[in-house]
């Protein structure tokens, strides 16, 4: 397993990144919030050599107008894997699943040289979701042993902890392996 960190606008853009090979950073909200230390939290990463990943926090409605501000806001790269992030709003609202899986085909037209994949926690996905449509792979938060979540579906992320910040496994052999499946979208 390869050991990798998800950051928002909450964790420093200095962050730690001994051991990583990935990570993952907010990069935008609905249709206005973008994560003002994007860029050096992006920086931070590349400069480590890390896959790099950004994720959208979705909201209900206006599908196609977040999936272009998203793919606006986030930098253009081969490799790079973009996440929809699909659980409760802070309002106590959430998409739909036919709104989860719009966006995800959405954000895959825009950017069709990056992996797509869908996060979400272990209830959304055995009692919400209906459609089991995860893009290009699902990032699963469940917080039991790090690679052992609670589910029998295919997984390529798992986030198994948010003590002391949210910490994740990827499903694969090695740090090449995961650059080659995430550049080879």
């Amino acid at each position: 397993m390869l050991r990798g960190i998800d950051v928002s606008a909450y964790q420093p853009s200095s962050y730690d990144t001994d051991g990583l090979s990935f990570v993952f950073i907010k990069a935008t909200e609905g249709r206005s919030y973008t994560n003002p230390k994007l860029s050096a939290q992006t920086k931070r990463a590349r400069d480590a050599g890390l896959v790099v990943g950004f994720y959208h926090f979705l909201w209900p409605g206006n599908l196609t107008a977040q999936a272009e501000y998203f793919v606006r806001k986030t930098p253009e790269k081969r490799g790079d894997v973009l996440a929809v992030d699909w659980e409760t709003t802070g309002e106590g609202t959430r998409a739909s699943n036919a709104e989860k899986d719009r966006f995800i085909k959405k954000v895959k037209e825009l950017r069709p040289h990056n992996r797509v994949i869908l996060y979400c926690n272990r209830n959304f996905w055995l009692n919400v979701d209906t459609t089991s449509y995860d893009g290009d792979g699902l990032w699963i938060a469940d917080y039991v042993t790090a690679g052992k979540p609670r589910i029998q579906a295919r997984w390529r992320f798992h986030q198994y902890t948010d003590d002391p910040l949210d910490k994740n496994v990827a499903d694969f052999s090695s740090g090449s392996a995961l650059k080659e499946w995430a550049e080879d979208a």
